[in-house]
């Protein structure tokens, strides 16, 4: 399988660590010496359909196809506009990709490695030749814009990829969960309330209500202490797969959650951080969305070259994890 198209889009509102400090009790030097986040991109009039749509579009010119070549669409995101119809059906019309099948998944910040894993194993086994792979967050919606220590953390975006098969180029995947540890990082839905509910339920004995609607909640030190080992591990293995080393790689590109992870992980694998790009600063963590921000970003800045042996690895709510391997 290989990429041949990839696109972006990023909200117009660009938002600092200055902007929050002004509405909360946070600074600059806060944020950015924890995290390496400065500004993130904040929808206002964007919403996660329209992002998706316009990085799909850019992606399928990149590639050159027409909407009507691709069999398959997989949207990742924990943050759709609807329960249903989800973001890939809402695409497929919006694109006149009328010949494609169209579902989404949920795993959190490996949302785009996950699909990315999905439309591989579609088609390994021959059922398509071309999907369109979609990462899209509007997370700035599930924030509680008064928790300091979760907001400023996010932004919003989409990314997307055409892939397609290619013989010539294989690819190493490897994905993993923790579901024990999934409360780590975690957003209620709506709760049940129908007229059948007990209303002398546990919730309501202890005079509390649940709310219609919850925010992220994050425990950031269980996360970060995940990351740094789950996340070299995955990628070692999906080396190992591959028959590659990381000295073989050229670009390995990280969720971009945390500049002290990817620090560290850069670290563990012994390689350089110049081989290990961000956009972070500029982004913030953009979930399912992050990973293909940053591909489409250095292959419109030039960087990749045809051949380039890439690392992707991406970890999150679920918790989940997933590296790959791949050729350029």
């Amino acid at each position: 399988m290989r990429i041949i198209g990839t696109g972006s889009y990023l909200p117009k509102r660009v938002v600092t660590n200055d902007n929050l400090a002004a509405i909360m009790d946070t600074s600059d030097e806060w944020i950015s010496s924890r995290t390496g986040i400065h500004t993130r991109h904040i929808a206002v009039d964007e919403t996660t359909t329209s992002m998706a749509l316009e990085a799909s579009k850019r992606a399928i010119s990149d590639a050159g196809i027409d909407p009507l070549d691709i069999d398959l669409i997989i949207a990742g995101t924990v943050s759709p506009d609807y329960l249903f119809p989800t973001l890939s059906c809402e695409l497929q019309s919006m694109l006149g990709a009328s010949n494609a099948a169209a579902f989404d998944l949920s795993a959190g910040c490996s949302g785009f490695l996950f699909a990315l894993a999905t439309a591989d194993a579609y088609i390994r086994t021959g059922r398509y030749r071309t999907a369109l792979i979609i990462g899209a967050e509007t997370l700035s919606k599930i924030m509680d814009w008064s928790d300091r220590s979760t907001c400023v953390l996010f932004g919003d975006g989409a990314g997307a990829a055409v892939v397609q098969l290619d013989d010539a180029y294989p690819i190493s995947m490897i994905q993993g969960s923790d579901g024990a540890s999934g409360m780590a990082l975690y957003c209620r839905n709506r709760p049940t309330d129908n007229p059948f509910c007990h209303k002398n339920s546990e919730i309501d004995r202890q005079g509390a209500a649940e709310p219609l609607i919850d925010y992220t909640h994050m425990d950031g030190q269980a996360v970060y202490k995940f990351a740094v080992r789950t996340v070299p591990n995955a990628i070692n293995q999906a080396l190992e797969q591959a028959n590659l080393t990381a000295d073989d790689i050229s670009w390995f590109l990280l969720h971009q959650a945390n500049l002290r992870i990817i620090e560290s992980v850069a670290k563990r694998l012994k390689q350089s951080m110049d081989k290990f790009p961000t956009n972070l600063g500029e982004c913030g963590n953009s979930s399912a969305a992050s990973i293909p921000l940053l591909l489409d970003r250095l292959s419109r800045d030039g960087k990749l070259r045809r051949g380039d042996r890439i690392v992707m690895s991406g970890f999150g709510a679920g918790l989940t994890w997933g590296a790959c391997v791949l050729t350029w």
